[in-house]
């Protein structure tokens, strides 16, 4: 390129690796499927951690949850001193932006006065909203709009009955399809680079706060979904024998009791949010071709961590399977040499920031675990990883092509998987006689990396 690319990362929160038209085939995503056409499609991704604050700690650093101390969510501020990626590309020469979601703050009081935070991030305009959940209690731009134009108030009425009730309930939002706050995030981006004129190159990273729940999906995008057509939730894995207990047990233990109109219903409206998200990218790429920018604009999605959605007759995430821990991930340059590619070597969702630091000449000269993507973008028959980790609670889990263990803080194997004969993880074969080496082979390898130290 003779000019430094423009850079949009887009974000969205919770969604699964399998909901799009092009890796599921169940949601109607047009404009992700063209990012995938136009660039790699990564079908192995894994979130470094199955829940919000650890994995996005990790985004922002480049390091594991073992490393940073964030296991779990919890209050926890970055600390402004912190090396960060974004820092790399500002440090470019970029002009960076955020809109939507960062949660690497606690989402308390008026988000608008921790702007200082986002600025020692590496962020220079920023227009930060809360989650789906902290939107109900938080301020910021978006919920003092709402304030202001009447609105907030039956929000935080109707969240506070959907969880004193049935948290999984399936209702549109009080909101008007315009307030929606991923409406909101993807309007508010399109105004800023309709009217972005500085000389230096952008970075625009978009976080969408859906499809997050609760199920709250505006009737016009619920409605383009027959619960009776979505997919089948995958099924709670047999144990094959005795193992140790491990987190997912008290998922298990704390599991509201599904239905299976229910679980359609949940997906439905999931994959309804997930459409107006893709709506949404959609009229970001037409602003950006309306500047006549899309062919030096390098693409980048992805999401924190996925949703069971009734998987092993669990909702939300917080556990090692396939539903919570594996992520969207597409990376479109304007040279990408093999458009179309779908690669399935194995990788992990914060491996996206020093790709993206690489592609914008920048350096990133400070200790991480993230790997650049780079090398594998110009030849996607390489290897990337041989293998993709992800931790919680002190627990670990490795996932390679044929297999998938999880331990427990006592270091036990309490999850493990053949992918290859079992993709969806139905039958647990931890402390199964005919697997002892195997598993003990791969508890090895995960506790070396749970104890590596810098």
């Amino acid at each position: 390129m003779n000019a430094s690319p423009n850079i949009l990362f887009l974000m969205t929160d919770q969604q699964r690796w399998d909901a799009m038209g092009c890796s599921g085939g169940w949601v109607n995503t047009p404009h992700m499927d063209r990012i995938a056409s136009e660039g790699i499609r990564f079908t192995q991704c894994v979130t470094t951690s199955p829940v919000c604050i650890s994995a996005r700690t990790s985004m922002a650093t480049g390091l594991y949850p073992h490393h940073t101390g964030v296991w779990q969510n919890m209050e926890h501020t970055l600390p402004p001193e912190t090396p960060t990626w974004m820092q790399a590309i500002r440090r470019a020469g970029y002009r960076t932006s955020l809109f939507g979601k960062t949660h690497l703050h606690p989402h308390k009081g008026d988000l608008r006065d921790r702007e200082h935070l986002m600025h020692a991030y590496g962020l220079d305009d920023v227009n930060e909203i809360g989650g789906p959940r902290a939107s109900a209690r938080v301020l910021s731009h978006m919920t003092a709009a709402w304030q202001d134009h009447g609105l907030w108030e039956a929000y935080q009425q109707d969240f506070d009955d959907r969880f004193a009730n049935k948290p999984h309930m399936v209702r549109p939002s009080t909101l008007p399809l315009s307030w929606y706050a991923d409406t909101y995030v993807g309007q508010q981006t399109c105004q800023y680079l309709t009217h972005f004129d500085r000389q230096a190159p952008w970075f625009c990273w978009v976080s969408f706060g859906g499809p997050h729940e609760p199920w709250d999906t505006p009737t016009r995008y619920a409605d383009k979904y027959a619960p009776d057509e979505m997919p089948k939730p995958a099924p709670r894995p047999q144990d094959c024998s005795d193992r140790p207990s491990g987190t997912i047990d008290q998922r298990f233990k704390d599991a509201p009791r599904l239905n299976s109109d229910e679980v359609g219903a949940m997906r439905a409206d999931y994959a309804g949010n997930v459409s107006l998200i893709d709506d949404q990218i959609g009229q970001i790429l037409s602003v950006i071709e309306q500047r006549g920018e899309l062919d030096r604009t390098i693409i980048v999605l992805t999401s924190d961590h996925g949703e069971h959605n009734g998987d092993a007759g669990l909702i939300y995430k917080e556990t090692f399977l396939d539903g919570a821990v594996r992520v969207p991930l597409l990376i479109r340059t304007p040279e990408t040499s093999h458009p179309g590619t779908v690669s399935d070597t194995m990788v992990e969702w914060f491996d996206v920031g020093p790709t993206l630091v690489d592609l914008a000449g920048g350096e990133i000269n400070h200790t991480q675990d993230a790997r650049s993507l780079c090398p594998h973008l110009d030849q996607p028959e390489k290897t990337h990883r041989e293998a993709s980790f992800s931790e919680y609670c002190h627990e670990g889990m490795m996932m390679t092509p044929d297999w998938k263990i999880a331990l427990n803080a006592d270091r036990e194997a309490y999850l493990l998987f053949d992918r290859q004969h079992d993709p969806l993880e139905s039958m647990n074969i931890a402390g199964h006689p005919d697997y002892i080496e195997i598993e003990q082979t791969l508890t090895d390898q995960v506790i070396r990396r749970l104890e590596d130290r810098f």
